[in-house]
C-alpha cells in the first residue's frame, strides 16, 4: 500500500563557495594562474585590475538613482516585482538614497582577510629556458647518417621509443614486425644508433649499455670488458674473490677494472630536457631578517581581479536591459565575487599554515633538515582553528623555498619517536642519520642492518632492526652484500 511518511536527517552539504575555495587551495601556482586566465576567459564579469578605476560621471549618478516604475498592467507591474527583487538577492540593497554600489560590487572589504602583496617596481617574469631533449638530439644525429629512407625510418621508430634513460623498451622483433621490415635490418639501425652521443644510448639492458660505453673508450680496459661481457652476474653480486681467482691476478687488479666500470653512466639519457619533466616553482619563501623569519607568497604572476564596469551599469539599468540579460549578469556576478574572495581566502589560508610550521619548526629553518621535528596535520590544524582537510589540501602539491633548498610542505609532517634523554626526533631524521652512517662505513666491510640499529641504540635511538631495514629500502639503498666494495 503506498502511503507519505516524513523522516528528519541532517546532512552536510558544501556551498558553492566552499568548493570553489577548496578547489583553489589544492591547485598550486601555475596551475593556480592558469585557472585564474581561464576564468578570465570565459567570465565577462571579471577584468584584470591593471588601470586605474574610472572615475563615476553624471550619466552613472543618474543610472544609480531608483526610478519610479511606470503605469503597468497587472501582469507586467508582477515581472517588474521579480527583477527588482533579483536584484536585491544579488546585491541585499538598502534602501536608494543609501546604496552605496561601488562598495557592493566591487566589495573589496569584505574580502577579509585581505592580504596585501608585496611588489616590485619591476614585474616579476619567469625566463623561458632553451631546451633541448634527448629525443630531439638524437633525431639530429640521425639525419646525419647515410642511411635509406626506410633505415631512417626505423632509426626514428627506435629513438621515440627510448626511455628517460635511454634504453630502448622494445625488442628488436617487436620493431621489425611493426614496421614490416627484416630483423637484420633493426640490429644494423640500432648498432648505428649504439654509437651516438652519449655514449651508451638505445642499450637494452645495463650490462650492454656499459659494455658500449667501455668500447667507445680508445684506452678501455680489456679487463674490465671481460668481467662485464661475460662475468656481469659476479660483478652485480660482488664475488671479487672468484672474479680474483678466475682471472688469476690479485684482488687489487679486480679493483682497478671495478674503478673503470664505476666511472661508466648507467642512465645515459638523463641530463636532457624530457617532454614530462616537471618544473617546481615554490608557492612560498621563508627568509630571516634581523632574528626573525619572514613569510613571501610567491604569486606576482597572479593577476589582481575586478568586477567590470560596464556590466555594472548594465545590471542596474531596467529599462535598457532585458530579464534575461539581469539575470545572467547575476549569475556571472555571483561566479566572479566567489573567484575574488576564495582567491584572497587561498592566500590568508597559505600563509597561516606556513606561520604555523615555521613556528614549530623554527630548529629546522634555523639549523637545518637534521633538526626536523615530528609534526602531524593535526598539530597545525589545532593551532590555526582549521580542519585538517584544509591544512592537508594547502600542504599538498605547493613547495617552500628556504635557506636549506626547496621543500614541499608535507615534508614537514612525520611521524617520530622519543630518544633516551625524552626528545621527539623525527623519522626523518632517522633516516638521515642512517643515510650518513652507510655513507661513512667502510665499504670492505659493510655494516648490517642490525650494526646500524646498534650503533643508533648508543646515541639514544631505540631503533629495531626491522625498522633500519624499512628505513634503508625506502631510500633504495641496498643490502650490506651489495655495497661491499673494494
Amino acid at each position: 500500500m503506498v502511503g507519505l511518511s516524513q523522516r528528519l536527517q541532517l546532512q552536510q552539504k558544501q556551498s558553492p563557495q566552499q568548493v570553489l575555495l577548496s578547489t583553489l587551495l589544492q591547485l598550486p601556482l601555475m596551475a593556480l594562474e592558469q585557472k585564474i586566465r581561464l576564468e578570465l576567459e570565459t567570465n565577462p564579469l571579471l577584468e584584470l585590475d591593471t588601470e586605474p578605476e574610472l572615475e563615476e560621471n553624471e550619466e552613472m549618478e543618474e543610472v544609480l538613482e531608483e526610478e519610479p516604475l511606470p503605469e503597468l498592467d497587472e501582469e507586467r507591474a508582477e515581472e517588474a516585482e521579480e527583477e527588482e527583487e533579483t536584484v536585491r538577492e544579488v546585491t541585499e540593497e538598502p534602501p536608494a538614497d543609501e546604496i552605496d554600489w561601488e562598495e557592493i560590487l566591487n566589495d573589496i572589504d569584505n574580502y577579509q582577510p585581505y592580504i596585501p602583496r608585496e611588489r616590485d617596481t619591476e614585474e616579476y617574469e619567469r625566463p623561458e629556458v632553451q631546451q633541448v631533449t634527448l629525443t630531439d638530439h638524437l633525431l639530429e644525429q640521425l639525419r646525419l647518417t647515410n642511411l635509406n629512407e626506410t633505415e631512417r625510418l626505423v632509426g626514428e621508430y627506435i629513438i621515440w621509443n627510448l626511455n628517460a634513460s635511454g634504453y630502448l623498451t622494445m625488442d628488436v622483433e617487436s620493431i621489425a614486425e611493426a614496421l614490416n621490415v627484416d630483423v637484420e635490418t633493426v640490429e644494423k639501425v640500432l648498432e648505428v644508433i649504439q654509437h651516438f652521443d652519449p655514449p651508451g644510448i638505445a642499450a637494452r639492458n645495463l650490462q650492454e649499455c656499459l659494455l658500449i660505453q667501455l668500447m667507445e673508450k680508445p684506452n678501455r680496459d680489456e679487463l674490465a670488458v671481460e668481467i662485464v661481457r661475460n662475468h656481469f652476474d659476479d660483478l652485480v653480486n660482488r664475488r671479487f674473490e672468484k672474479l680474483a681467482k678466475r682471472f688469476n691476478v690479485p684482488l687489487e687488479r679486480i679493483g682497478q677494472a671495478l674503478e673503470e666500470i664505476r666511472k661508466l653512466n648507467p642512465k645515459p639519457g638523463e641530463g636532457y630536457v624530457s617532454i614530462e619533466s616537471q618544473y617546481v616553482v615554490p608557492d612560498l619563501t621563508v627568509t630571516k631578517e634581523n632574528g626573525e623569519f619572514k613569510i613571501t607568497l610567491n604569486d606576482w604572476n597572479i593577476p589582481n581581479l575586478r568586477i567590470n564596469q560596464q556590466y555594472r551599469r548594465l545590471l542596474l539599468d531596467k529599462s535598457g536591459s532585458s530579464r534575461e540579460a539581469r539575470e545572467y549578469i547575476r549569475k556571472r556576478l555571483e561566479s566572479a565575487r566567489w573567484l575574488i574572495n576564495s582567491i584572497h581566502q587561498r592566500r590568508a589560508t597559505i600563509l597561516r599554515v606556513m606561520e604555523a610550521i615555521v613556528r614549530r619548526q623554527r630548529d629546522f629553518f634555523e639549523n637545518g633538515p637534521e633538526h626536523l621535528k615530528p609534526m602531524v596535520l593535526k598539530d597545525i590544524a589545532d593551532d590555526i582553528g582549521m580542519d585538517i582537510s584544509t591544512v592537508s589540501r594547502v600542504t599538498s602539491g605547493k613547495y617552500v623555498q628556504t635557506d636549506w633548498g626547496v621543500f614541499e610542505l608535507k615534508y614537514f609532517f612525520s611521524e617520530g619517536l622519543r630518544s633516551d634523554d625524552g626528545e621527539e626526533v623525527s623519522n626523518k631524521t632517522i633516516k638521515q642519520r642512517i643515510r650518513q652512517i652507510i655513507e661513512e662505513e667502510d665499504k670492505r666491510h659493510p655494516l648490517s642492518d642490525q650494526e646500524i640499529a646498534d650503533l643508533l641504540k648508543k646515541e639514544g635511538l631505540n631503533v629495531a632492526r626491522r625498522t633500519v631495514a624499512k628505513y634503508r629500502e625506502q631510500m633504495n639503498i641496498p643490502v650490506a652484500r651489495l655495497r661491499r666494495g673494494l
